[in-house]
């Protein structure tokens, strides 16, 4: 089609255009648009090649008459659902398979021609085109409707698919009056003009379509009035509904607005929350960290102190003097054999052995306990009970007999005097000191990585593993040496013993009170 047929139909508003029988296979030129085809009434389109119909066929809104005989038709748009106003629609004689469910959007549809084609359903929707009068197609390839259905006339089929959409079936002759006086005059087929009924009469060869004569229907100049005032009545319908329509866009914009500035508070508050945790988790590690550096430097000023005591010569020196201090020890003058207050020297031994025996009794309590739980219950309480009961019968004696007994027994003496040496050496208690001190500094460790299993840090994990290993080593060492401490009493006691064999009378004695004339005075106020 030439581009100036369309501007031509667009500047004189033709009302028919008729191309029929030529080889075309576009409708739309280039370069042009179907609005300007917005005032054609009839489109005659038969004895051409068209294979398809634009997408924006529903755009021909005033189309009444649409003729596409004997064309190459597979399909047929959607959008033709949009012809309101079609009154006419003939597609005989082309490849069509079925129709778009849309075609229930023709309410102005009276006379439809399917035949000639390799269409076997009918939309079940179309039962919505309630101005249906005539209706051909080639009933013997129908499935749906069945054949006899569709041999029966347009108003079986009508029937039938109501039925099926569940509505009820009305005759095009109480729908077509309301049809179109709703239209008003000039926009359905009673309103068409003499050119639109001209050409229907003309088209002799087209048979299966009725011609529609108009004459019946003429309210002309009634109808113009209701023309114009149904356009002002829809004029003002359209200003209204425009007002609705920017109200509420008016409000709505509103709406996203709040919803905006409620989000920004939202992630303004939630920022601002996420800082202040991340704050409080810094200050947290922060102080785990200077609580770890805390311990690593008494741990270093420990494994430091140790290491000067190794190295200091001060150790030997006080060794020298310690072993100067036995001899003198063991060596009893007479003096002090003439100054030995026997019975005060007595009641302090036995305080030290009553002392001594209850902390092996409840050594040999746990102890027996412990074996207890394995194996010998019964028996093992048995004996714990006669221990019990020596203890508590020990204890009733009376008080001199017990000095008596100490003043006569050298073992009882002798061990006084271990338990009192023990107790009163200077390095022993030092070397326990730093045990304890050293277990502190383990515990203290022990909690710091609790606290940093439940944070979920790994920092500084392996500074801590090498100070827990150093604190072990030096415990160990520690416990070393205390063992060796009391191996060297026991030692001494040894030969204090073996110098006590020259029948030497009240040598244990003597020994115990120079330990007691040698304590300090805060060990004498306990």
């Amino acid at each position: 089609i030439p581009y100036g047929a369309f501007a031509t139909c667009k500047v004189l508003q033709k009302k028919v255009l008729i191309i029929h029988t030529n080889s075309l296979t576009s409708l739309v030129p280039k370069s042009c648009s179907l609005l300007s085809l917005i005032t054609v009434k009839v489109l005659d389109l038969h004895d051409n090649q068209l294979a398809s119909l634009p997408a924006d066929i529903g755009l021909l809104t005033a189309l009444q008459v649409l003729n596409l005989e004997r064309n190459l038709l597979k399909s047929l748009p959607q959008s033709i659902g949009d012809l309101a106003q079609l009154q006419v629609l003939n597609v005989k004689g082309n490849k069509l398979r079925a129709l778009p469910d849309s075609v229930s959007g023709l309410r102005s549809l009276r006379a439809l021609d399917v035949s000639g084609n390799v269409l076997q359903e009918l939309p079940r929707l179309l039962a919505h085109a309630r101005t249906l009068q005539t209706l051909t197609l080639d009933a013997s390839a129908m499935t749906y409707p069945p054949p006899d259905i569709c041999s029966a006339g347009t108003e079986a089929i009508q029937q039938f698919l109501c039925k099926e959409c569940g509505i009820a079936y009305y005759p095009p002759s109480q729908n077509l009056l309301p049809t179109l006086e709703s239209d008003g005059g000039g926009t359905s087929v009673d309103g068409v003009d003499r050119t639109v009924e001209k050409y229907l009469e003309e088209q002799s060869e087209w048979q299966e379509i009725p011609v529609i004569h108009l004459s019946s229907y003429s309210y002309q100049e009634r109808k113009t009035q209701e023309k114009l005032e149904f356009e002002r009545c829809l004029n003002m319908g359209q200003r209204e509904q425009a007002l609705l329509v920017q109200q509420l866009n008016s409000h709505k914009d509103e709406i996203l607005q709040t919803v905006r500035e409620e989000q920004q508070r939202l992630e303004q508050g939630l920022s601002k929350h996420q800082r202040y945790l991340e704050e409080e988790r810094l200050k947290l590690l922060q102080q785990l960290k200077d609580t770890e550096q805390g311990i690593a430097s008494r741990i270093q000023k420990l494994l430091e102190d140790n290491q000067r005591q190794k190295r200091s010569s001060d150790i030997l020196k006080s060794l020298e003097n310690e072993r100067i201090r036995m001899e003198q020890l063991m060596a009893i003058t007479q003096e002090e054999t003439e100054q030995l207050r026997r019975r005060e020297v007595a009641s302090a031994m036995q305080q030290m052995l009553a002392e001594t025996y209850k902390n092996k009794l409840l050594q040999t309590t746990s102890e027996s306990r412990r074996q207890d739980l394995v194996s010998k219950a019964c028996s093992s309480l048995a004996e714990m009970d006669q221990k019990f009961q020596q203890i508590l019968a020990w204890q009733q004696l009376d008080q001199n007999k017990a000095v008596s007994q100490i003043l006569q027994q050298i073992e009882m003496q002798k061990t006084a005097f271990e338990a009192l040496q023990v107790k009163r050496d200077l390095m022993h208690r030092q070397i326990r000191n730093q045990i304890k001190l050293i277990e502190t500094e383990l515990l203290q460790l022990t909690q710091l990585e609790l606290k940093r299993q439940e944070l979920d840090t790994e920092m500084l994990q392996e500074a801590v593993t090498e100070q827990r290993q150093a604190l072990g080593c030096l415990l160990q060492q520690l416990l070393k040496e205390k063992k060796e401490r009391e191996e060297e009493l026991k030692q001494i006691l040894l030969e204090m013993e073996a110098k006590s064999e020259t029948k030497q009378e009240n040598y244990w004695l003597i020994q115990y009170q120079r330990l007691l004339n040698q304590k300090p005075l805060s060990l004498k106020l306990q």
